[in-house]
């Protein structure tokens, strides 16, 4: 893969804060970023050279976008995989296609970690309200449903710990398919960030200990813990076996349950991650750096952490109402996304604080 030179133009399907944070950081080395998303509250278009307003299925705007840029890559994950085949031909995709299609259905997901070698929670697919029962008694009670696609950041689960739930439940949760996951014992949950280059070359950055408030990931901390740190090597090898099997290039996420077992793994997030926010101030490369090195097809960068402990914290609603008093605060690094309302359970920026 010829490097981009600066001054090329990287195509970013998604108009969100991870958009965002990755147009900053392209600037910082010389790229221009062009934003393709849908009509909305598109905070990447604020500090990106050109945007395109257009449904995802929009082909002939699609094509359009394709020809402007020099390498497309995504900030979302439930982009639609069809449309992004037609212009495939025409410009470099990085991550693969294909990674997105696993990541959008949960039971692809699992099943391809399972042929790697990695362990997961017991599954089965109900495709019908018929097959809810049956699934949920291969699992057994308590169990949590979710929607094979489109959800995340709790959105489209379900818990369930009798029969009786199971109608309601379908319901509630759209009358789609799903997948009945069994509950599992764990202590604490953690994600894998590695960066892939294009020649293959692998770095990770250190796993934070991830906490969650209704579904949203809440805070992220490093040092992790000693249970954490003794199943990050086991951990990062599957996450490794996945990118290398996808043949990926760029910033790749898996999340897992650190368990008694070991870690059980969880679910993969193609791009960028949440609980890598840390690393703008808390590591010498950063997550979004890192990506954009990645896809342009420049050396990584390193992934060590700068710092004895971080902590990171999501702003979340009506957090973002206390940017002043955080702001006030020299431990903290503040990063505010610019969206223009604050509703309940929607990410309005993130706090960073290193202790050295």
């Amino acid at each position: 893969m010829t490097a981009l030179s600066p001054g090329s133009t990287i195509g970013i399907m998604g108009g969100g804060q991870l958009g965002r944070m990755l147009a900053m950081a392209a600037a910082q080395l010389g790229y221009r970023c062009h934003i393709y998303a849908p009509a909305g509250d598109n905070v990447a278009c604020d500090v990106a050279a050109d945007a395109t307003i257009a449904a995802y299925d929009d082909l002939e705007a699609l094509k359009r976008f394709a020809t402007a840029c020099d390498v497309i890559t995504f900030e979302f994950e439930n982009v639609p995989v069809l449309p992004l085949k037609t212009i495939a031909r025409d410009v470099p995709i990085h991550p693969p296609i294909k990674a997105l299609e696993i990541g959008q259905d949960r039971v692809e997901e699992k099943e391809f970690v399972r042929k790697l070698g990695g362990k997961t929670a017991d599954f089965a697919v109900a495709r019908s309200e018929i097959e809810v029962e049956d699934a949920v008694a291969v699992v057994g009670t308590p169990a949590i449903l979710k929607t094979i696609r489109m959800g995340y950041d709790g959105k489209g689960q379900i818990r369930v710990s009798a029969k009786s739930e199971l109608a309601s439940a379908w319901r509630r949760a759209g009358s789609q398919p799903l997948i009945a996951e069994a509950m599992v014992e764990f202590d604490a949950e953690f994600s894998v960030i590695l960066v892939r280059g294009a020649d293959g070359e692998i770095r990770y950055w250190d796993s934070t200990r991830n906490a969650h408030e209704d579904g949203i990931l809440a805070t992220s901390t490093l040092p992790a813990g000693p249970l954490i740190e003794s199943q990050q090597v086991a951990a990062r090898k599957m996450a490794a076996a996945v990118a290398r099997a996808l043949d990926y290039v760029g910033v790749f996420t898996a999340e897992f349950f650190a368990s008694a077992e070991g870690p059980l793994f969880n679910e993969i997030a193609p791009r960028v991650h949440n609980s890598g926010h840390w690393t703008i101030e808390g590591a010498e490369t950063s997550q979004f750096e890192n990506h954009i090195r990645a896809i342009c097809g420049l050396p990584l960068g390193s992934t060590a952490t700068v710092a004895e402990r971080v902590e990171m914290q999501n702003l979340i609603g009506k957090d973002g109402e206390r940017f002043i008093q955080l702001l006030g605060d020299p431990a903290a690094n503040v990063h505010l996304y610019g969206k223009a309302e604050a509703r309940p359970g929607r990410k309005i920026g993130h706090v960073t604080r290193l202790y050295r």
